[in-house]
């Protein structure tokens, strides 16, 4: 296969812990040519989308761990697949990226650019009510301090189009801050937050169900440290492995066709105390986490997945 990457620079990424490297050195592994470019680097022209793209090769071994060749000029069905990977936020540039992958002709785009615009990883969710815990999303400050001060609990609050933990709040009757977090994080009334129920399991960790062709195939936990509620791994949570229970299985089934009738191949589901709390579709991390902890190589496995979907 002839794989394209749209992805953060190489130069910036993690080794170790970075899925994106997992997916390459899997595709390296399976005797696959891999190409990569930016956000910045995408183009339509005459209705067909392109990318100016340079080949990657990594070796671990070496300094430093990439190589990489001259740019490019490649329309995008030239490539037999493109893996969407930037990070985010999923801010303007990134939508209208995902408008270019559109014109890719009959190459295989994962995640499906119509699926990544469709699921916003905080309210996509709710579509599975049942599944999450009681749940606000508004732009109305004073109803989250209406709901607030029916409840003797906290709430976590947390921005629509937040990522990697960055901007998530627990708030309490009575709080001082109250008014202050509420007007910061709304920005004054303007601008979407998730209100939920605090879940007191959030302390035992995050549960990271990575989920390939709606199937789960493995899972960590991210535990916070005592100091902080989040769990995410670069603001200092910590790793373990954890097997999925009954009720996380019951959570994926859900979910799974879901994900599948909307072309997301690769997932991500955070589980919180049995409850579905996020599905991040734009560049789910963890596989590098789960090979560490059980030796099982989810990067192979989605590679491997690509190849029999293309036949």
């Amino acid at each position: 296969m002839r794989i394209l990457i749209v992805m953060d620079p190489i130069e910036g990424v993690d080794l170790d812990k970075d899925t994106t490297v997992g997916f390459i050195l899997a595709a390296q592994a399976r005797g696959h040519s891999v190409h990569s470019c930016g956000v910045d680097g995408l183009f339509v022209k005459d209705g067909q989308g392109g990318a100016h793209a340079r080949s990657v090769t990594l070796d671990p071994n070496a300094t430093p761990f990439y190589t990489t060749g001259p740019v490019t000029t490649e329309a995008l069905s030239d490539f037999d697949t493109v893996w969407m990977r930037s990070d985010p936020p999923v801010d303007r540039a990134y939508l209208h990226a995902t408008h270019v992958l559109d014109l890719a002709g009959d190459t295989l785009v994962v995640n499906s650019p119509r699926g990544i615009r469709f699921a916003n990883e905080k309210l996509f969710a709710q579509v599975f009510p049942e599944l999450c815990p009681e749940t606000l999303v508004t732009r109305n400050i004073a109803q989250i301090k209406d709901w607030l001060a029916t409840r003797t609990d906290p709430l976590v609050v947390k921005p629509v189009d937040g990522h990697g933990g960055a901007g998530v709040f627990v708030i309490s009757p009575g709080d001082r801050n109250l008014g202050s977090i509420l007007e910061t994080l709304t920005e004054e009334g303007t601008r979407w937050v998730v209100a939920q129920a605090y879940l007191p399991a959030a302390r035992e960790g995050d549960k990271r169900i990575i989920m390939i062709d709606g199937e789960p195939k493995g899972a960590i936990l991210r535990v916070p440290r005592d100091d902080d509620h989040r769990g995410n791994i670069h603001v200092g949570g910590t790793v373990q492995h954890v097997e999925l229970t009954e009720r996380d299985l019951e959570i994926c089934a859900s979910v799974g066709p879901e994900l599948r009738k909307e072309g997301l191949w690769f997932v991500g589901l955070d589980v919180i105390g049995g409850y579905l709390t996020e599905v991040n579709v734009t560049s789910p991390t963890g596989i590098r986490e789960v090979k560490d902890l059980t030796g099982v190589d989810l990067g192979d496995a989605f590679v491997a997945w690509v190849e029999d979907r293309l036949g």
